[in-house]
């Protein structure tokens, strides 16, 4: 599948998926799922691929242990993949621990020809070659081999029981030395709260939790090096700003609890036209009149309202978005382009990187395009999440200048 990792270079391939709906109906969404991300495979031929899952296992991952082992069996002894002789496997499956789990699964795929890939051990402190296909499940706390925490419980004292997360890893692949990062961040409880400020509250508490993981991922514990940080970020687009863009024309109806007067929805209407309803607006319903705005051109039009990752400009990139909003697509097998209305459709499955792979990549590419960050499965069903995905290639020598700093040698 992947040519010899030589002349043109590594190449790599790095995707991010919230799968939760997978596993609620795996009957229906895991095969066009798993064919959809082999195309991608297929497509791309990478020499490294990465897969990060968030709520690995769906919603009662007790209740889905059997479709879990069946979806890794899949992804480890499928002819799609028979090429690729060495992984890494890591599931959060300690669920009956509140303190700890996360509901994170990190996959890590090496194709024959890459020869020479080394991964980090945290605690021994040294690069150990991977050899081999291997699973690490249950209490991963105690595998050098990665770095994994659960976000305080007092991070968002709404959600009794969050599963936000991160898991980092760290690899050494043509000379290059890197830390994959797998995170997801908190959701927005309520479309009312978050319609209420700008910044929403929300967005704060995002904020807070990836500031810690970027802290966290380069403090002075280990040797610094290029990381990229690809998850369920969650990010929004600022609902107020939307809200307001969106309707324009439009009167708004307040509508309150006759016992408590809380507000429980707000209704906007065209000042004429019948006064045609335009936009409800409840706890969990965003229903908006022309869901065409959202796909139109894909979306482009509402990145201005993409503001979350500003606060992080010096610290994280991103390559220009060119996909519709990943999130929250329909989980009818039958649609694969339609929104739910339950929330505004937000680029909330991003992969992120630091300045030093941002120049890794461009310092990659060449007059051929080699660099692609797109969504997976534009026309099907993949769930609540399309998942996301950047392909890129580390060109030969790329890393030669940082292979001491990072004594990728050191191996055991």
């Amino acid at each position: 599948m992947a040519g010899k990792a030589s002349a043109s270079g590594t190449a790599v391939l790095l995707v991010t998926a919230n799968v939760g709906s997978l596993f609620d109906d795996p009957e229906n969404l895991q095969k066009n799922w798993l064919r959809e991300f082999y195309q991608v495979v297929h497509a791309h031929r990478p020499h490294f691929l990465a897969l990060h899952c968030q709520e690995f296992g769906g919603k009662n991952y007790e209740a889905s242990m059997s479709h879990v082992d069946k979806f890794v069996k899949e992804l480890l002894s499928s002819d799609a993949m028979k090429e690729y002789n060495r992984a890494r496997v890591y599931l959060d499956e300690n669920y009956k621990s509140q303190e700890h789990f996360t509901a994170l699964g990190s996959f890590y795929f090496l194709h024959e020809s890459l020869k020479n890939i080394y991964q980090f051990d945290f605690k021994a402190k040294k690069y150990k070659k991977v050899t081999g296909k291997e699973i690490y499940s249950d209490t991963l706390e105690s595998t050098p081999m990665l770095e994994k925490e659960k976000f305080p419980q007092d991070y968002f004292p709404e959600c009794k029981w969050s599963r936000k997360g991160f898991i980092r890893t760290r690899w050494c692949v043509a000379d290059c030395a890197f830390d994959l990062v797998n995170i997801h961040l908190f959701h927005d409880a309520s479309n009312l709260v978050a319609w209420e400020t700008s910044p929403s509250v929300y967005s704060g508490i995002r904020r807070k939790a990836l500031g810690y993981v970027l802290d966290r991922i380069s403090d002075q514990r280990f040797e610094k090096a290029s990381y990229f940080v690809f998850g369920d970020f969650n990010f929004r687009l600022d609902s107020k700003s939307v809200v307001e863009t969106l309707c324009t024309k439009a009167t708004m109806q307040t509508v309150r609890a006759a016992d408590t007067n809380e507000v429980v929805k707000l209704i906007f209407r065209e000042s004429d036209n019948d006064r045609k309803v335009t936009l409800q607006l409840e706890k969990k319903l965003f229903d908006y009149v022309n869901q065409e705005v959202f796909r139109d051109n894909n979306g482009t039009a509402l990145l201005e309202f993409d503001k979350e990752l500003s606060v992080f400009k010096d610290r994280l990139c991103e390559l220009d978005i060119s996909f519709p909003p990943s999130y929250p697509y329909s989980e009818d097998s039958s649609q694969g382009k339609q929104y739910m209305n339950t929330r505004c459709p937000a680029w909330c499955d991003r992969v992120l990187m630091s300045p030093s792979a941002k120049e890794l990549i461009l310092r990659s590419e060449s007059e051929e395009k080699v660099v692609t960050y797109d969504h997976i499965g534009p026309s099907v069903c993949m769930g609540d999440h399309k998942p996301v995905f950047l392909a890129f290639r580390i060109a030969p020598g790329a890393g030669k200048p940082h292979a001491r700093v990072h004594k990728c040698c050191v191996v055991q």
